[in-house]
């Protein structure tokens, strides 16, 4: 995302990638669909009875559809204006966002060990955004605004946090499998994002199509917006927290080392702590019981 957004060149349209994602992640949890139920009849069937057949059901995936649509938008405008590292550290808030809602929707309780895991959170990001405190021109012209960006990291992180929740209820009050939930999330995501794609960009729209600025690389990085949403998702069914909190940390990790060569990223020993910091937090929440409180934002995505 973040090169995609800096580079030099025709700069696509982000609210049109963000509908592009949910075309991808909509066509793939069909084909999961097909392949689980074995055969087509079956799984017109299992389409019929399960979304058509109960539209209630169905359009209270509208709520978290509308949120992350918004989300994954303002996502792009993050890695618009942070670098790659800095922005996975802060996007992490979307742990403290979650349990937020969870302790004031779901009126869950956090054992001590999490509180303490929240507070390492918060100095960790903080300690990340004050190592980060300049402006910079980009390849692609467009003027790096760090306050922007974590500006806009932050209201994604609130609106993941509550999106992740009700997304939650909705999946343990019924029996619908993750990827036919997935199918609903996706397909009235789509209106959302077609109607921010007129409202945000309709004269480039207009005057330059929905397609302009694409080429491999950014249909490349449509695919793997899609596809690492489901694959998280997948990743949170049949692993442990444990296995997670690996994952979150090498891909910050990651993130770090490639931001070095790729940006000329500036690795200094406040970042470093920073981001030390935010990696104890996410093992430190994510050691707990099974009854306890467990982050399901990733169902859904996207990202």
């Amino acid at each position: 995302m973040r090169y995609a957004r800096t580079r030099s060149g025709d700069m696509f349209l982000s609210s049109t990638a963000v509908v592009m994602a949910e075309v991808v992640k909509f066509i793939t949890c069909l084909i999961l669909v097909l392949s689980e139920e074995g055969s087509f009849p079956k799984f017109i069937d299992s389409l019929h009875s399960q979304i058509i057949k109960q539209p209630v059901d169905t359009l209270k995936v509208c709520v978290p559809s509308l949120l992350y649509t918004i989300q994954n938008n303002l996502l792009y405008v993050s890695a618009s204006n942070l670098d790659a590292a800095t922005y996975q550290v802060t996007y992490q808030l979307k742990i403290l966002t979650t349990a937020f809602f969870a302790v004031v929707i779901l009126k869950r309780s956090l054992r001590n060990t999490q509180w303490g895991a929240l507070i390492l959170l918060i100095i960790g990001v903080v300690l990340v955004q004050l190592a980060q405190n300049s402006e910079t021109a980009l390849p692609s012209g467009i003027e790096q605004n760090h306050l922007l960006g974590f500006s806009a990291a932050l209201s994604a992180c609130f609106l993941s946090g509550f999106a992740g929740i009700y997304f939650e209820k909705i999946l343990k009050d019924s029996n619908k499998s993750v990827w036919i939930r997935n199918i609903q999330l996706s397909f009235l995501s789509l209106p959302f994002g077609l109607m921010t794609c007129f409202i945000n960009d309709g004269g480039m729209l207009r005057k330059q199509g929905f397609f302009f600025g694409y080429d491999l690389f950014v249909y490349y990085l449509v695919v793997l917006q899609a596809g690492g949403g489901l694959i998280v998702a997948m990743v949170v069914k049949y692993a442990d927290n444990i296995l997670k909190g690996f994952a979150t940390s090498l891909a910050i990790i990651i993130s770090c080392i490639a931001s070095i060569y790729l940006f000329d990223f500036k690795l200094t020993v406040q970042f470093s702590l920073g981001a030390f910091l935010v990696i104890c937090s996410i093992f430190m929440y994510g050691y707990q019981p099974k009854s306890s409180f467990v982050d399901t934002h990733s169902l859904s995505n996207k990202v």
